[in-house]
């Protein structure tokens, strides 16, 4: 069995992906205790030891997780570019590494319909986080075997329902109340099951080129992914529009990564929201410290 290094297991993704992958794969997940990405010579001994195929970088630094309201620009450029740089100076000691990267490197102020991998590098991106990844994804170019698999939008279970769009609504609607949009926009949503599946052909392949979009290349509007909700959850309120005036896109171009891969039957938004909604039921259902937390939670009601 391969052994696979996956940072950042107690987030979103890094949880699916154990999850997902340890029944094939020889899975080393260490808690921040056990390895601290931000010291040099500790990462470099940790992976030195344990001589890995693929290490799948997954921790992240994003105001997403630590609340606008109390974050640090130079903290998540810091702590991002020096995670990555613990990683990457030891690049000999591992076969490839894949990392996260994000559609913020193309600028948030800049985006425009269907980004394709060629766009990068046409804007500087002005935040902290979508600047890291940037300058991650310019060193990932020129590397041997560093790979940035640029996301987007991806949903699903253990994500942030405080935060998190799909999520959000979901608990919203099993605290009786309705579906809240802040701004409505074109928006390209990957499923995390697609995601953890694709996570198996890039271990299991060299890819040809160092970054990719993973993605859809389909994008639904917000209020096209509420009527979604609201059909399938059953609730009877109306979806509200808090700001009529709309986001710019976030969708991207997918061309590479199909290509490459032969072609993906991605789950389709009805049937992944079907999922997570099942999901979040039985959490509701068995689990009382959800139902404390979704009970405490002052969601914003409109």
């Amino acid at each position: 069995m391969r052994k696979i290094l996956v940072t950042g297991s107690n987030g979103f993704i890094g949880r699916n992906l154990v999850e997902h992958l340890q029944e094939r794969y020889q899975i080393y997940a260490p808690s921040r205790q056990e390895l601290n990405l931000l010291d040099t010579e500790e990462t470099a001994q940790y992976l030195d030891k344990h001589s890995f195929h693929t290490v799948i970088h997954c921790a992240n630094i994003n105001t997403t997780r630590i609340g606008k309201e109390d974050v640090n620009p130079y903290d998540i450029l810091y702590g991002n570019l020096r995670m990555y740089w613990n990683l990457a100076r030891c690049s000999q000691l591992y076969h490839k590494m894949y990392y996260f990267g994000s559609g913020a490197e193309f600028d948030t102020q800049h985006y425009i319909h269907n980004m394709s991998e060629g766009y990068f590098g046409a804007y500087i991106p002005q935040d902290a986080y979508g600047f890291s990844k940037y300058i991650m994804n310019q060193d990932a170019r020129k590397s041997d075997n560093i790979y940035n698999l640029r996301l987007f939008g991806v949903y699903g279970k253990y994500e942030e329902w405080n935060r998190r769009f799909i999520s959000n609504n979901m608990c919203r609607i099993l605290r009786g109340l309705n579906i809240s949009i802040n701004q409505d926009m074109e928006f390209d949503y990957l499923y995390i099951d697609d995601l953890c599946r694709l996570m198996e052909w890039f271990i299991e392949h060299t890819p040809k080129f160092h970054d990719y979009n993973v993605c859809t290349g389909r994008a639904f509007r917000l209020s096209e992914i509420a009527d979604i909700i609201r059909e399938i959850c059953g609730t009877p309120f109306p979806v509200y529009i808090i700001n009529s005036v709309e986001k710019l896109p976030y969708t991207a171009d997918n061309a590479r990564l199909l290509k490459e891969t032969g072609g993906w039957e991605f789950t389709d938004m009805p049937q992944g929201i079907r999922n997570l909604w099942t999901f979040y039921c039985n959490m509701h259902q068995e689990n009382e410290r959800f139902r404390e937390q979704l009970n405490s939670y002052s969601f914003v009601r409109s």
